[in-house]
């Protein structure tokens, strides 16, 4: 998928809870990340103005097989009444990570034309590994959560359809889903400020984007270690940046 990147008080703290959740710490230029299956979570020292609860990317949630191994980590996890399966744990900044088990039974994908392309049955079986990216969670106003479907499946190339009964994008490495009726704020000064993308040909793809009407925060460009990148924010107030040359790391 890329990568999430949080602001955090105690980076010491933070590192140890997300290489117990089953990360393996690693080093990218100066910066401090961990890395999973899909996904990599950057640590870096500051402040923020809050939580992600309340803006427009609610959560961010992980597969495992089971919570027994994370317990036997030292992560607590508090199981979700009413969804087998179904648990949250939170970061030492009190970030809230929810959590699937094999065995829950929410989180089966389904296209909205049926037909399942680039890996997106994954979701539909056994994770197969110990720890696994599963989804980021939209919050957004009214019934804008149709639009904002629309949007990610029309500018990231994504597949339409339902995750149980919300209304999702699947994309390599993640699934986006999408809730409305929910008034929220922008993601910018949270301690989750921003997602980010992992993109083939990220020059291109950013032409791409600017003929479909997308303004860039901070246009493409190549950084001296090799990684290109180019932010942009969503009409909904997500921070988003785009990358070419992670996948590798």
């Amino acid at each position: 998928m890329g990568h999430l990147h949080y602001r955090v008080r105690d980076l010491n703290a933070n590192l140890k809870f997300w290489t117990a959740l089953g990360g393996t710490p690693v080093r990218i230029g100066s910066d401090q990340a961990v890395k999973f299956p899909h996904v990599f979570v950057f640590l870096s020292p500051g402040d923020y103005s809050g939580l992600s609860e309340g803006a427009v990317v609610n959560h961010v949630a992980f597969r495992v097989p089971s919570f027994d191994a994370l317990a036997k980590a030292g992560i607590t996890v508090t199981r979700l009444a009413g969804f087998p399966g179904v648990g949250n744990t939170t970061t030492p900044e009190g970030e809230r990570v929810e959590l699937f088990e094999d065995a829950a039974t929410n989180l089966t994908f389904t296209p909205d034309d049926g037909k399942h392309v680039a890996g997106s049955d994954r979701h539909n079986r056994a994770v197969g590994l110990p720890i696994a990216f599963h989804h980021i969670h939209l919050y957004v106003p009214g019934q804008e959560h149709l639009a904002a479907k629309a949007w990610y499946a029309r500018m990231f190339g994504g597949v339409g359809g339902k995750r149980s009964n919300y209304d999702a994008v699947d994309l390599p490495g993640i699934n986006l889903n999408f809730s409305g009726d929910r008034m929220s704020a922008p993601m910018k000064g949270r301690t989750l400020e921003h997602i980010g993308f992992e993109i083939a040909g990220l020059e291109a793809f950013c032409k791409r984007l600017a003929s479909m009407g997308v303004k860039f925060d901070t246009p493409y460009r190549k950084n001296p270690d090799g990684i290109a990148t180019a932010t942009l924010t969503d009409p909904w107030g997500t921070s988003i940046e785009l990358t070419e040359g992670m996948r590798g790391l």
